[in-house]
């Protein structure tokens, strides 16, 4: 037998099969008396969670002078901000440290320059203004309030449970709307999310008047939470 006899063959086999595995599988009808429904609930809450972002660059000939640079003013910072920790309600972690080189029009590096950042973060919003307006040897970059994850996981309990039982109601008033006595839960998708963070961009100026031992002025808004319910339901006749 050729190759190619053989392989005609084993393709014959293989149809057969397939064709006599579709004649084993029962033929499942779509399912009658569905009804896709969808809830949502939304919820606000204060935001609770005050992060600050602060920052310092350098720029110089030699990548060693800007990398100290940078490394004292964040030790510096770090040394005051350790004072006041709490954890949970204020807490000090560094962020980025970069250090790149700069080129020169016609090639070759003509310096460096490089930034650090510090994050000050947690839910005692006066103590963390006031350990911002300390701080000397950095400014402020960024101001953002948003949610506790014990806040966070406390509310989206709530505005689900809200979201679920919305989802229930609808599902039995069209049930009986559309003659049925009630329904049964095929499939169901729980979703729940809040907005983000509320960013505060400060300008250099900003910045520059904040260097001082005066606090530095926020306010937390709210967050809207929301939780979304999606599915399908069986209306049965009880």
């Amino acid at each position: 037998m050729t190759h190619a006899s053989l392989r005609f063959c084993v393709a014959a086999v293989l149809s057969i099969a397939a064709l006599a595995t579709q004649a084993q599988t029962p033929f499942q009808p779509p399912p009658q008396n569905v009804l896709m429904l969808s809830a949502s609930a939304t919820t606000e809450v204060a935001r609770d969670w005050l992060g600050v972002t602060l920052s310092t660059m350098r720029e110089g000939p030699d990548a060693a002078v800007v990398q100290n640079g940078l490394k004292q003013a964040l030790d510096t910072a770090l040394t005051e901000a350790r004072k006041a920790a709490k954890p949970g309600q204020l807490e000090v972690r560094t962020g980025g440290f970069s250090i790149s080189p700069r080129y020169a029009p016609k090639g070759g590096i003509s310096g460096w320059a490089g930034s650090t950042e510090l994050i000050v973060e947690g839910r005692d919003t006066a103590a963390i203004s006031q350990l911002v307006g300390r701080l000397q040897t950095l400014t402020v970059a960024r101001v953002g309030f948003s949610l506790s994850r014990e806040a966070r996981e406390r509310v989206e309990a709530e505005v689900a449970a809200s979201a679920i039982a919305r989802f229930r109601s609808q599902a039995e008033t069209h049930a009986k709307q559309f003659g049925f006595g009630g329904y049964s839960i095929r499939e169901v998708t729980v979703n729940t999310g809040n907005d983000s963070p509320m960013q505060q961009p400060m300008v250099r100026a900003q910045m520059s008047s904040l260097a001082s031992e005066s606090a530095l002025p926020v306010e937390a808004g709210k967050a809207a939470v929301t939780a979304n319910v999606s599915g399908s339901v069986l209306m049965t006749l009880r």
